[in-house]
This record gives structure tokens, sequence and C-alpha cells, in this order.
């Protein structure tokens, strides 16, 4: 509930107001990406704004991206592709191309919509990178953008972090902000008001709001907090684990899991938090053989394969997917250090890296009809791929259209082993819900009734309010010029 969360209430806001508007963050370091219709990657969080915004995501609203991997290095992506390796102790210095792409984009952006609503990353008075910024201040200076404050009352410490910030920041920087925010905030705002009015004295700026914190609006959030807060239902009849890989990615996977009825979701990391859970899955991962040495080092990976011979289902999804092979090879050195790793074994595929990436939206259809996935068969589903490498080997389960059809993933003898490169796999009611039915059903157990499709927008239309009711939204639009 954060930077990223304000700037999707902004975006709805103005879309229910009645403006075109797009979202906008020049440089985004996350693992949690997100494939546009055209196969551009870019950040989770910035498509999860576009569509609170009514407008399909494109390269120009993120065209920055940064993946971290091992070893202080990040997998660079601009405009939506792979354009090589950045280096950690670089951010603090310009990068030769990319200032460059950050202004093309957010140029194009302004000149195809009424808004634009960019969102910085971190701080901007992060003094030691600033030789390096082009996500922060130097974008609002070229836009000569009006730029909210806001901090987050929950990590503590928000009167002195944003008084801090305007102290730190230049005089041309501060002549652009119009406001600041306090977010998070839990129990009597009157109890702030004392310190709102010294703030004010001290910034010589508004404040012009104080958002409480809320729990019951579900938008995908981008970054590994939301991981952490999901600790099952106490009394749930299927018992469900994540397996909170060091380098998780794509865990919005899962959201729809934690909605379900009648089951509990628990994300862990450690072999004490396991237990007996009726579904493990293994997620996706921009390291896969780095996190499969973490699981064997921790007793995961042994624990994993006793409990799917044991009977116990087992999903895999992309990366997780690769470690429920037999062998993962990586000639080219193009994810790691060394050749090649030993699988789970869980599955008869063998997956080689290489240099290229896919990404591409995808519609599949279900082609297997045993295990967990009996009664699924004909089922249509929609995802994404962001992968590197191919696997082979083993029962295709789902066939996907496109270009040429083509068969994805693999599924035991005993179907009770899957995996798949599909994210958003979950996402699809149909077989989200007969997949549960299953494992419910060798349970011995009844889920009760789904309730309907999801309804996404009626989620944002509630965060659109909530921050409406804590935004001073008068003094905002005035800011921005769309008011007298």
């Amino acid at each position: 509930m954060g930077k990223s969360l304000m700037a999707t209430a902004l975006c709805r806001i103005l879309r229910l107001d009645g403006y075109e508007v797009a979202p906008f963050k020049a440089q985004n370091m996350s693992l949690n990406s997100f494939v546009t219709p055209d196969g551009a990657e870019i950040g989770r969080s910035t498509a999860v704004q576009a569509q609170a915004a009514g407008v399909l995501p494109t390269a120009d609203m993120n065209p920055v991206l940064l993946k971290p991997e091992v070893d202080y290095r990040s997998q660079l992506i601009v405009h939506g592709r792979v354009a090589g390796k950045l280096e950690s102790k670089a951010f603090d210095r310009p990068r030769p191309g990319l200032w460059e792409a950050v202004v093309e984009s957010l140029d194009r952006l302004r000149s195809e919509y009424e808004v634009v609503v960019i969102e910085g990353a971190g701080s901007p008075a992060e003094i030691n990178l600033r030789g390096g910024d082009i996500v922060n201040m130097e974008v609002a200076l070229h836009a000569r953008a009006p730029v909210l404050l806001v901090g987050d009352i929950d990590k503590g410490g928000v009167f002195a972090s944003l008084y801090g910030t305007m102290l730190l920041i230049s005089p041309e920087e501060r002549e652009l902000v119009a406001g600041t925010v306090i977010n998070k905030f839990r129990g009597d705002v009157s109890l702030l008001d004392s310190g709102l009015v010294k703030l004010e004295e001290l910034t010589g700026v508004p404040v012009l709001g104080v958002v409480p914190y809320f729990r019951d609006i579900h938008v995908p959030e981008e970054d590994s907090p939301s991981v952490k807060s999901v600790e099952g239902v106490e009394g749930a009849l299927l018992d469900i684990v994540v397996i909170a890989l060091p380098h998780i990615s794509n865990f919005d996977d899962f959201d729809p899991l934690e909605r379900e009825a009648g089951v509990g979701l628990r994300y862990v990391r450690t072999l004490d938090e396991l237990g007996t859970p009726d579904l493990v899955v293994l997620p996706g991962t921009k390291t896969t053989m780095a996190d499969l040495d973490a699981l064997r080092e921790g007793g995961l990976a042994d624990a994993v394969v006793s409990l799917a011979r044991g009977g116990t289902a087992v999903v895999g999804i992309c990366g997780g997917f690769q470690m429920l092979g037999r062998r993962i090879l990586d000639p080219g050195r193009v994810e790691s250090g060394r050749g090649e790793a030993e699988g789970l074994g869980l599955l008869p595929v063998v997956t080689t890296f290489d240099e290229r990436k896919e990404t591409r939206q995808v519609l599949g259809r279900v082609e297997a009809d045993y295990g967990m996935l009996e009664g699924c068969r004909g089922l249509d589903f929609t995802g994404y791929e962001i992968h590197m490498g191919r696997s082979e080997g083993g029962r295709e389960p789902f066939v996907l259209d496109g270009d040429s059809r083509r068969g994805d993933g693999a599924l035991s003898d005993d179907g009770w082993v899957l995996g798949t490169y599909v994210h958003g796999l979950f996402l699809n009611d149909g077989l989200r819900r007969g997949m549960l039915r299953r494992i419910a059903e060798r349970k011995g157990v009844s889920l009760p009734e789904g309730e309907g499709a999801f309804d996404q927008g009626a989620e944002y239309d509630k965060l659109a309010a909530h921050f409406r009711g804590s935004l001073d939204m008068e003094a905002v639009y005035r800011a921005m010029g769309l008011r007298g």
C-alpha cells in the first residue's frame, strides 16, 4: 500500500472523472513483471495502473526495468526487451542511453494522453544515487510536473522523512512539490493535527491528505510485503503452500487462491513452516539454479520430493517448473556460473537455457484429463509467458494458440505433479476451481461453491473511493492545471 497503489488510485480517479490517463514509471526494479499485448516486458505494478486507468499497457509506461539476479547485478530491460546486464555499482552514475529512452517514452505518452501519472522509485532524496537518477526528480524537472511527496507512517519517522526530503532536494525541485501525503495511517487522524500544522510550517507546502491503512481492497501489490502477510486461514479445508524462493517472481499469480472460500494460503521459507499441505506450489524465479540450491540447503527440496511421492499435489510455474525436472542445462552460462544442475526429478523434463527470452501473452486449452486436471479437459485459459530456456520431455497437459499451436508444460504419470510456463494460470476461474475441486475430492472434503468471477474493476473503484475520501483532490487537480 505504498506509492504504487497511490498511483493506481490516482489513475482510477482520473479515469472515473473522464480523463484519458496513462501511468509512467521511468525505471522499476522488480521481479514481478508483466507482458504487454505486443510481447514487451514491464513492471507488474505499472500494468496494474494501466488496467486501473482503462488502457492497454505498453513498454513506454515503464521504459527501463531491472530484474535483480545474483552477485549484485540485474537483467536490464529497455522498452520491453532484454538489453544486457547492469551492475549495482553503476546505479550512482549516468548510464548511456537510458535517460534518452525515458524521455522518448514519457514525451510520447504526454502526446497521446491528457494526463500522465508518474511514479517515482525509492526516495528522491537518495543523494548518493543522484548522479544516476532517471526516475525521480529528474523526470519531474523534465516534465515540469507537480510532485506529491508520500510518506509511509507505518515505517515510523514520517515527519522527519518528509521534512528531510524537502531539505535535501534542490530549490528548483522544491518548487515542484505541490504537497505532502501521509500514507498507511492507523487510528484517530486527529492525533496527527499538531504534527501536520508543524510540517506545513517547516516545509512551506500543504499536507494534502492522510490515507488510512486498509485490508479489504484487493489490488495486486508490487513487492514482497504482500507475500509476508499471508499466513493461511485457520480451519481451512485445503492447505496450500507457496515456497517463498529467495528470488520469487510474479507472486501475484497466487492472489486468486487466497480469495477462494475454504482455502488457506501460506508462504513458507523454512522446513519448519512446511507441514503437510494439500498442494505445494513452486513459483517463478529469475535465478532457477541459485534458488534450487537454497531449497536444498534448507531441506525444502527433499521435503517437497517426499511430499510429492506421498501423494501431495505439486505445481511448478516457470522457474518452479524448471526445478521439477530432471536436469537444468546452462551451456552458455546465461543464468549462472555453472553449466548444469540436477532438478528435483518429479517430472521427466530437461531444461536448457539460452540467450533468447520468451515474452508473450497466450491463449490456451487444457488437453489432459487425469490427476489434478481431471474434469478440466477442454477448458480455455489465458496467461502470459516470461522465461529464458526451453523444457522438453513429459506429457504436455496444455495447448497454446498463437502463430503456431504448441504444447506447454508437463504432467506426471499419476497427474499430481504439474509444471507450466504460463503465468496467471490461477486467474482463470474455471481451471482454478476445477483443480482445487479435484484436490479436495482426493482429500475427502467439499469446497464451498465459488462466488462468481472476481471483479477487479470493482476493487479499483473501491481503491479510488478510499483515496478520494482521504486526499484533497481539488488541490491535486489545481496543481495539475486541471482546475481553475
